[in-house]
């Protein structure tokens, strides 16, 4: 709590941010205007449809589909925080964006990324139990079990996403540009003109470490569940078992080998421009490309998404 009322301090003294602009041309300004709203409205579109496909279909209320929905809408949740803001910037020629939207936005934007780290955790240990512990999957993951699973994943991003936002505005800035096109928390680290950053420094350390005993979690798991896969006496058996943990492998691969160069390479020796690649690769490709992943692979998502289009052309 002393760390929120603090960055409130702070907004007393600091109204405003200046987000990155892509181009002082008005064309070209344009131009990433119309960029960001086809990749904004294909990412959103593809994860709805996960949602519904999942929603409609009662073959797919299982444990793995639901944790599928909720993560398809936490990448919305993670797009629409960002996007649209910096297309909006672009149409008016603008480059503000409030004190309170800008911790808004990281409160959010950590919230969303942080419960996709967790959750993809949680679906590799699904997988585990799917193929491992079959017998034993319907009473280890019963619709209360998920419940209770998903409530943890929540809250326990929502007290990061607190604390790691709390601890990045309790520190004055020095400076309100930010080369980014959006608030995120190393770029604005790099504006702060006091001590009090190290707070956030130590957030981010914490999470690094958690983050590691997930990716380790994750390791092992897939280690046990490949063992396991290599036992099944039919070429089918195993190809059914393949087709729902490599999308999900997939996934995680993605969104640890992006989230790693955007966060942990020293921003301080790096040019702005390397920063904006990095950040645009990790907000933008896993959204976009994990309803492509899942849908690729995975049967029962293509046969929920045929029906589910048939009945929209119908």
């Amino acid at each position: 709590m002393f760390l929120l009322e603090q960055h409130l301090m702070n907004g007393s003294s600091l109204t405003e941010f200046l987000l990155l602009e892509f181009s002082n041309l008005r064309e070209l300004q344009i131009l990433h205007f119309f960029v960001f709203l086809v990749f904004y409205l294909t990412a959103v579109a593809g994860n709805v449809l996960i949602i519904s496909a999942v929603a409609s279909d009662y073959h797919l209320h299982t444990p793995m589909y639901f944790f599928l929905m909720n993560l398809a809408i936490l990448d919305v949740g993670q797009v629409s925080v960002t996007f649209p803001k910096s297309m909006i910037n672009s149409l008016l020629n603008t480059r503000h964006i409030s004190y309170s939207g800008c911790v808004a936005q990281v409160l959010l934007f950590v919230l969303f990324t942080a419960s996709d780290f967790f959750l993809l955790t949680v679906m590799a240990f699904d997988r585990y139990v799917a193929i491992c512990n079959p017998l034993q999957y319907d009473m280890t993951l019963n619709k209360q079990a998920c419940i209770r699973i998903m409530t943890t994943v929540w809250i326990s991003s929502i007290l990061y996403a607190v604390l790691s936002t709390g601890s990045t505005f309790a520190s004055p800035f020095c400076s309100k540009l930010v080369n980014q096109f959006f608030c995120e928390i190393p770029q604005l680290l790099k504006l702060t003109c006091s001590d009090l950053y190290l707070i956030e420094v130590g957030v981010l350390f914490l999470f690094c470490i958690i983050g590691l005993c997930c990716f380790t979690f994750i390791v092992v798991t897939y280690v046990h569940i490949f063992k396991a896969v290599l036992r099944i006496p039919s070429v089918q058996g195993r190809q059914k078992a393949f087709s729902t943990c490599l999308p999900h492998l997939t996934v995680v691969s993605m969104f640890l080998s992006t989230g790693y160069f955007a966060y942990l390479k020293p921003t301080s020796n790096s040019t702005s421009h390397l920063d904006l690649a990095f950040t645009m690769i990790y907000t933008m490709v896993p959204p976009l490309m994990n309803p492509i992943i899942y849908s690729m692979r995975n049967k029962e998502i293509k046969h929920a998404l045929s029906k589910l289009l048939g009945l929209m052309h119908s």
